[in-house]
């Protein structure tokens, strides 16, 4: 299938890609900022399927996705999303897996070091072969061919922080998990390009070392670079990580004049809490493009999540 077929309305967009990153909590259906019951008759992953499809994207990093999990149904969430997203190149990188809690349910496990890989063929590259284990993570969904893929699990932050929790009053005491991350390059009408899906630690100062370590991580892939994800960083902080002084710069391979080291916001906008946007944990980055390429910046409200969706479109 070529992105063409996957996606007839494409052709319309004379060469310009829509990016979009969404943490979808789950698919948890969410109103006024409060979780709310499924319909009688409605499948565990129908909001979730119905959101990433209203996006329309041809390139979507979603994070805090769950794979064959109780409380969403035992859905492989981020197969449900590819097929109704149209994306027939996609990948979903567990950041960690989930044993039977002893009063029922599901608890993390995160001490689990594998890092399993799924995509459309059902093989685990972490794991050598599909366990049916339960896990939670990201993944990245393409309309457009892939070259390549990469992946990486990042470890968690040694200590806890109080955070909000959805359906809780006040702040409840979490310690951090794992984290994964994502990298594609992609066969773009313009030539290949990297794309970089990740969700980062809640803890101020580990997020920022997981950043830095993606950057050195994605150094030697092909520009321009796209960088999308709840980051947990507000603001122009992120843009101000990626531009640092370098601890150790590396070569890298591509050579192309337009490719620089400086990273660009492609959009300011608040993103969280999904009823009432104040801040912007999610965010697209990019070196190798022009600040103001981005065009069709979009936070458009759907019913799961506690975030909104960025979505925007890039001439490449």
């Amino acid at each position: 299938m070529t992105a063409s077929e996957a996606d007839p309305r494409g052709r319309a967009r004379a060469g310009r890609v829509r990016f979009a990153t969404f943490n979808v909590l789950h698919g948890r259906p969410m109103r006024e900022g409060r979780p709310v019951a499924l319909p009688p008759g409605c499948g565990p992953d129908a909001p979730l399927v119905r959101a990433v499809a209203s996006l329309d994207a041809d390139v979507l990093a979603l994070q805090e996705l769950d794979r064959l999990q109780e409380r969403s149904g035992r859905v492989d969430q981020a197969r449900a999303a590819a097929e109704g997203a149209g994306a027939p190149y996609w990948r979903y990188a567990s950041a960690f897996t989930t044993g039977p809690a002893p009063t029922g349910g599901q608890t993390p496990e995160p001490h689990e070091r594998a890092l399993r890989v799924y995509g459309p063929d059902r093989t685990g590259s972490g794991a050598g072969v599909d366990d049916g284990v339960p896990s939670h993570g990201i993944a990245l969904l393409s309309r457009l061919p892939v070259r390549h893929w990469r992946a990486r699990r990042l470890a968690p932050a040694p200590v806890p922080m109080p955070l909000r929790t959805p359906g809780r009053r006040g702040l409840t005491v979490s310690w951090d998990q794992p984290r994964a991350a994502l990298a594609a390059v992609l066969e773009g009408s313009r030539g290949p390009f990297t794309v970089v899906a990740l969700h980062l630690s809640f803890v101020p100062g580990w997020n920022v070392r997981q950043l830095l370590d993606v950057r050195a991580w994605t150094a030697d892939l092909p520009g321009p670079r796209i960088l999308l994800g709840d980051l947990n960083l507000t603001g122009v902080l992120p843009r101000a990580v990626l531009n640092s002084p370098a601890r150790k710069l590396r070569r890298t391979p591509d050579a192309s004049p337009r490719l620089s080291r400086t990273w660009h916001d492609l959009a300011r906008t608040p993103t969280y809490p999904a009823h009432r946007p104040l801040v912007q944990f999610d965010h697209v980055l990019a070196n190798g493009i022009a600040p103001d390429a981005a065009t069709g910046v979009a936070t458009p409200p759907t019913e799961v999540s506690d975030h909104r969706p960025l979505v925007l479109e890039l001439p490449l």
